[in-house]
């Protein structure tokens, strides 16, 4: 008798090292296109989906959550932790998996990392609205906090929104550095900053992604002057924020989903009716986004489940057809489905 697994007992499997591979034959512009497109057709479908704030489990040094959610035909789930203590460890701050699964059969029909793609993915959503709401014909970002997400940040404001340059902020003289020769050759101009001031002169897109778990004042009030778009997207979780209250009381704030932002995001410092705008409504075209050129808008972006289900989904379908994966073993399948038992005791050598 074979004990090979059937195909029903095989799940495809994108590892880290398949991850890369998928993205480097795509292009990596390609691939924060697509997956900001995915994020976008699902956000348009926004009532198919359930909808609930992440599951997490806080400690001293970090969060471990999970983020699930349904459009009643897949159902997806990443696992996701951050801590902040773990650079200093040489650890990852974030790591992450995820899953997508049949409903009707309840089968996974994909397991990938999610490390890499809950950058490509955050990335891609930050640039994805920043195309709605920062100003027309903007071409400098400030990005301060210059860690694991920086560079794919640039890169998506450079692949999406049409940003040519970006200047660096970082307590961390080392990781602008490793930020900087990181984007050579990518084709943006480049500028290293020694202070959080000189790094938004001149810039309309203000991004700020910081790792320390508290509430940090990234940005000063003088810090933000009229008509510029502020992605704040290191405020992640509660008691962590990034920016002085008063840059909140002069921006039409916009969010993924209210309920998990008020908890997490910049604006768990205000009162719970301060007034948001939920982003799938701008995308729709239903509330607009951007009105003038004095305005401040300010993504509060957390990230949320259906950001993860998209990209997720994205990647089932661009590795049909290829090697980018492997099969696990993963699902029981015996001849018998009520007969789990006699297919242990068969398997017995």
């Amino acid at each position: 008798m074979s004990l090979a697994p059937s195909k029903l007992a095989l799940v495809p499997f994108v590892s880290v090292d398949n991850m890369m591979r998928l993205v480097h034959h795509h292009g990596l512009d390609a691939m924060l296109r697509l997956i900001a497109n995915a994020i976008e057709e699902d956000f348009l479908r926004w009532e198919a989906f359930d909808k609930t704030p992440r599951v997490a489990s806080h400690s001293e040094v970090g969060v471990i959550e999970l983020m699930p959610t349904s459009d009643g035909e897949l159902y997806g789930f990443k696992y996701v932790n951050g801590h902040p203590k773990n650079t200093a460890e040489g650890l990852q701050t974030v790591t992450a998996f995820g899953l997508l699964a049949d409903v009707h059969s309840g089968y996974p029909v994909l397991l990938s990392e999610m490390t890499l793609l809950t950058a490509l993915r955050t990335a891609a959503m930050s640039a994805l609205a920043a195309k709605h709401l920062a100003p027309e014909g903007a071409t400098t970002m400030a990005m301060i906090g210059n860690g694991a997400q920086s560079e794919f940040q640039c890169r998506a404001f450079q692949a999406i929104c049409g940003v040519d340059t970006v200047r660096l902020y970082d307590t961390d003289p080392a990781a602008t550095r490793k930020c900087a020769a990181n984007l050579e050759g990518s084709g943006l101009t480049v500028i290293s900053c020694k202070t959080p001031e000189d790094a938004v002169t001149g810039a309309q897109i203000i991004t700020t992604c910081t790792a320390d778990k508290q509430n940090a004042t990234v940005l000063t009030d003088n810090m933000v002057g009229a008509g510029v778009h502020i992605n704040a997207i290191g405020g992640d979780c509660p008691g962590k924020t990034e920016l002085h209250s008063d840059i909140l009381h002069r921006s039409d704030i916009f969010v993924e989903f209210p309920p998990q932002t008020r908890v997490e995001g910049e604006i768990q410092a205000l009162a719970e009716d301060h007034p948001v705008i939920e982003l799938h409504e701008v995308f729709a075209g239903k509330t607009p986004g951007r009105r003038d050129a004095r305005q401040i808008t300010l993504f509060d972006s957390v990230g949320f489940a259906i950001e993860d289900f998209s990209a997720l989904r994205c990647i089932h379908k661009a590795i049909k057809g290829t090697d980018y994966y492997i099969d696990l073993d993963m699902l029981a399948d015996p001849d018998d489905p009520r007969d789990l038992y006699g297919m242990l005791a068969r398997a017995k050598t």
